[in-house]
């Protein structure tokens, strides 16, 4: 399945999911602007999935509408390739990775399968849109939005961090 999402530029409000033909198939709620949250809403404005950083944390945790815990996101040092694992709850393992100054990102299951991939696809009024094609049948694609939008957030921080 493919879909397209986006970020906002302060970070906060709504923005919608859309598939191939351009159809709102879901939304985004970006709950704050200074300590990341977000809810992903689906195609009938059900909540599906949670992610935040829990309090003085750099990893991104995603959760059902429950509120129950499905995986963890953290970033992994490299030096030439932007690297992240998606820990989830029985699910296994996945590693998201990009080559240094690509915006094309790979999702691989612990065998190395690719099950997803994923682009920033920026312009100049959008500060990280995205498009996902997701061939999992472990993850779901609406829990990988929510995933991605961390591994962003997480980049942000990391950027106003080496800023600094």
């Amino acid at each position: 399945m493919n879909l397209y999402f986006r970020d906002k530029f302060f970070s906060t409000g709504i923005t919608e999911i859309l598939n191939d033909k351009e159809e709102t198939i879901g939304h985004v709620d970006l709950k704050r602007a200074f300590s990341a949250s977000i809810d992903v809403y689906g195609q009938n404005g059900d909540l599906l999935y949670k992610g935040k950083f829990p309090f003085f944390s750099g990893k991104w945790e995603v959760a059902d509408a429950d509120g129950d815990l499905l995986g963890v996101l953290r970033s992994r040092l490299s030096f030439f390739t932007k690297k992240f694992t998606y820990e989830t709850q029985g699910r296994g393992e996945y590693e998201i990775t990009s080559p240094a100054f690509s915006k094309e990102y790979a999702i691989a299951d612990e065998s190395g399968m690719l099950v997803a991939q994923f682009e920033q696809i920026n312009n100049w009024f959008s500060s990280g849109a995205f498009h996902l094609n997701n061939k999992s049948e472990l993850l779901d694609t609406y829990e990988l939005v929510a995933v991605i939008m961390g591994m962003h957030a997480i980049q942000k921080s990391q950027q106003a961090a080496a800023s600094s």
